[in-house]
């Protein structure tokens, strides 16, 4: 027996952890350090993200708030309560999916990222991409949207899912702290989040077909089904602009 190759599929995605999580480590710890911009200043504890490091689904926030500011984790605080009870509501674990923000210290009193913060983190979120390698990017308000959809308005493209190459799509939503000060945002947020299992489940037939060597359809993971709008922005184009609904640090 060739005790160097996995045995099962099991032991092959354990391999592939081991594999991703050195570089995330070590990416964490540079994130924690990080005097890039004026936010390390201000900050009690830089919060670079958190959650499975395998995951098919990475959701992007804005930035954090009071509470993720004093433990050091994403979406802890009333706005990632309300996120965990929606996923919760479509059969979702907070421990299924990888969740971070575009900047990774809490911006003074909750204010919008300048853009030279969002320049100075921008690389940090390309580096997890790549790291996890997800199939679908979930952006939670306007300055996450802004990373992959530049120049749209949230409240035009929020519940669609834009396909953005490398078998990768982006699902627009509200920012969850905007949709509970906002009860229409708030319905909108949970018609938008029931989109999110289908497309999930699409993706893992998608990374199986290729665990298997198959082809994969054009668009995927959505599998080309023509509700979907694709768009051409490219994976890591930064955030450039604020636009439409209001989105608050998480």
């Amino acid at each position: 027996m060739d005790l160097g190759s996995p045995t099962s599929g099991q032991s092959e995605t354990q391999a592939n952890d081991e594999a991703k999580r050195e570089p995330m480590h070590a990416l964490e710890q540079e994130v924690m350090v990080c005097q890039r911009c004026q936010l390390a200043n201000s900050r009690t504890k830089a919060v670079p993200g958190y959650g499975n490091i395998q995951a098919i689904t990475m959701f992007v926030g804005e930035g954090p708030g009071f509470d993720e500011d004093r433990q050091g984790r994403p979406f802890v605080g009333r706005s990632g309560q309300f996120l965990t009870e929606m996923l919760k509501s479509v059969g979702i674990q907070r421990e299924d999916v990888y969740i971070t923000n575009v900047v990774k210290c809490r911006p003074p009193n909750n204010r919008d990222p300048l853009p030279e913060e969002l320049a100075a983190c921008s690389d940090y979120l390309t580096r997890q991409v790549e790291l996890i390698n997800p199939r679908i990017i979930v952006t939670l308000g306007r300055f996450s949207m802004q990373r992959w959809l530049p120049g749209a308005a949230i409240t035009k493209v929020h519940g669609q899912v834009r396909n953005i190459g490398r078998g990768r799509v982006v699902l627009a939503m509200f920012h969850p702290a905007a949709a509970l000060r906002n009860p229409q945002w708030r319905d909108e947020f949970a018609k938008d989040i029931q989109i999110l299992p289908n497309l999930m489940a699409r993706a893992r037939k998608a990374n199986e077909a290729a665990a298997r060597g198959e082809a994969l359809p054009a668009g995927v993971p959505h599998l080309g089904d023509p509700d979907y709008r694709s768009n051409s922005a490219a994976m890591d184009e930064p955030a450039t602009q604020a636009n439409a609904a209001d989105a608050k640090p998480a």
